[in-house]
């Protein structure tokens, strides 16, 4: 065979070049959005006004953000610092790449929280003199006049390390915490003590591995808990476990401090089952041979789906195409799953996490077994212990945090103190995919459970074939789960052309028929056109 000519040479590397960069961009892309935010992301929440809600602990000593004019922090009961003139809490303001200092009175580290109906963020527990306090942030709109409320003895026992839930009267259940095998319902009912679960008793083990319980709503009302390596549905109600689900496959642990990370798989319209998916861990024993012997096991590869509304429900289990501990899963508006962050050996904790998995990676619930995990690009930044991840309106991730010391700790460390945030697009927001990208032009909705409304939006492509409207509920993420987290798939009809407006289309949705299905409050809604979102418009449900 003839040897190629130097012009076919570069004709030929022209063409793998644009294969190559056409592959890499396909990948997601990574961008720095702030270099330190000055209060490591322990702790994230949007709100409806498009600001994200960030924390961490208050007993570490200084930050690198000081309170506004000023001010201290004046609390004797705190163990470092009696007068701390530095914030421990930061507001994000994602379209002015913008933040600004706020003010929490007591400890909030390892702490829990939901969304009201009415969109106020309402924040439960942490440590030493906050364990049982609420917090609230009400978005206001001189955002410079919001922040923190404090609620002392809000809660009937001490929550470090537990989880919340939105239930569809719009209050909020807590579940859990060290040392706490129960639940209690915030604002507190008549019945102010905590109630008794012995399910969480029963999955606590020598690394107690039950903490932050994984809690979904499920498609009847009950609550799926998932703890260790166990699950149940239950009733909360009648205070009575419905069903006892299979042990996951290899009896690993999945919760922390061998910390795995689930969600409920995107919700089909009107939906008649409903999935789950953990993935990753880490193996029984890591945490004693990372913290005891400085031996580090190799991470979780494994990740569980289960129908838990199935009447002999069995665990499917697939394989990552990367081992993960303290990985983060994010619900993408195209109905993809996100698994980024984290590391890939060692367990969550001070020092004992190692070896970061740059890489995020996607999963595809619909496609074939075998085929649904795609690596995507990597990042630089090692998001490790204390590391968070939320989906935003336009649909790029927020990735914040990582601290896996016990105080900030910037220099002569293998992973400092991170206090940076970066944005991770993933591959629909690729230029390439602009003409088929909706653009939404209806103002913020108000729905109702179960009545059509319209959205009208605009796109540069011609013809639509495969167009979705779906709606999701951002999330309070905190070590690796992210707690109320929702995406459905409504019930849409086809869309129809605007007469005398080129490219403009309306399409009539359905909102979820029941409470039970989409508790009250604020979403996030997007038309999705063959598989590429548009940012999405918020709605509140009432």
């Amino acid at each position: 065979m003839d040897l190629l000519s130097s012009a076919h040479v570069r004709v030929l590397l022209f063409f793998l070049h644009l294969i190559f960069n056409a592959a890499a961009a396909a990948a997601g892309r990574w961008d720095l959005l702030q270099g330190s935010i000055g209060v490591s992301a322990m702790h994230m929440q949007l709100l409806h006004n498009d600001r994200v809600i960030i924390f961490d602990r208050t007993d570490f000593g200084p930050s690198k953000l000081n309170l506004p004019g000023g001010a201290c922090r004046r609390d004797p009961n705190e163990l470092v610092m009696k007068v701390d003139c530095t914030a421990h809490s930061a507001e994000y303001d994602v379209a002015a790449n913008t933040f600004r200092a706020l003010t929490v009175l007591t400890d909030t580290w390892c702490s829990s929280g939901t969304v009201a109906p009415d969109g106020t963020l309402v924040q439960t527990g942490g440590f030493n003199d906050g364990d049982r306090n609420a917090r609230t942030f009400r978005p206001c709109a001189n955002a410079a006049g919001c922040d923190w409320t404090e609620h002392p003895n809000a809660l009937a026992a001490r929550r470090w390390y537990a989880t919340n839930q939105i239930l569809p009267d719009g209050r909020a259940i807590v579940i859990g915490g060290r040392g706490q095998f129960n639940y209690e319902f915030y604002p507190k009912t008549n019945a102010a003590a905590a109630i008794p679960l012995p399910f969480l008793a029963q999955t606590h083990d020598p690394e107690e591995n039950n903490l932050y319980p994984f809690v979904h709503l499920n498609i009847d009302g009950n609550l799926f808990i998932f703890a260790n390596n166990r699950a149940i549905l239950f009733d909360y109600v009648r205070k009575a476990v419905v069903r006892t689900y299979p042990e996951m496959p290899g009896g690993d642990p999945r919760n922390y401090p061998s910390t795995g990370s689930s969600v409920l798989l995107p919700l089909k319209p009107a939906p008649t089952e409903a999935e789950v998916l953990v993935c990753g861990g880490a193996p029984t024993g890591s945490w004693v041979q990372a913290s005891k012997h400085g031996n580090f096991m190799r991470a979780l590869a494994t990740c569980g789906r289960i129908t838990i509304t199935d009447a002999a429900p069995a665990w499917a289990m697939e394989t990552m195409p990367l081992p993960r501990v303290m990985g983060d899963m994010v619900l993408l508006p195209s109905g993809e799953v996100l698994i980024i962050n984290g590391a890939g050996t060692g367990a969550a904790g001070w020092e004992i996490g190692h070896d970061p998995v740059l890489a995020p990676v996607l999963y595809h619930p619909d496609a074939a077994p075998g085929t649904r995990f795609a690596v995507q690009a990597q990042g630089t930044v090692p998001r490790l212990y204390h590391s968070t991840a939320v989906l935003l309106r336009d649909g790029r991730v927020l990735v914040g945090g990582s601290n896996p010391h016990e105080r900030y700790v910037f220099t002569n460390v293998e992973y400092p103190t991170e206090l940076s945030l970066e944005a991770f697009s993933p591959e629909y927001l690729n230029p390439a995919f602009a003409a088929l990208r909706p653009q939404i032009i209806s103002p913020l909705l108000l729905i109702n459970h179960g009545r059509p409304f319209l959205l009208r939006f605009r796109v540069g492509q011609p013809s639509l074939n495969s167009v979705s409207v779906t709606m999701a509920s951002p999330a309070f993420a905190t070590h690796s789960f992210s707690m109320n987290q929702r995406l459905l798939i409504l019930e849409t009809m086809k869309p129809r052309a605007v007469g005398g407006a080129a490219g403009v289309y309306e399409v009539v949705a359905t909102a979820p028929a029941t409470a039970m299905l989409a508790p009250p409050g604020y979403y996030m809604v997007f038309v999705v056109n063959n598989g590429i979102p548009s940012e999405g418009i918020w709605a509140q449900i009432q």
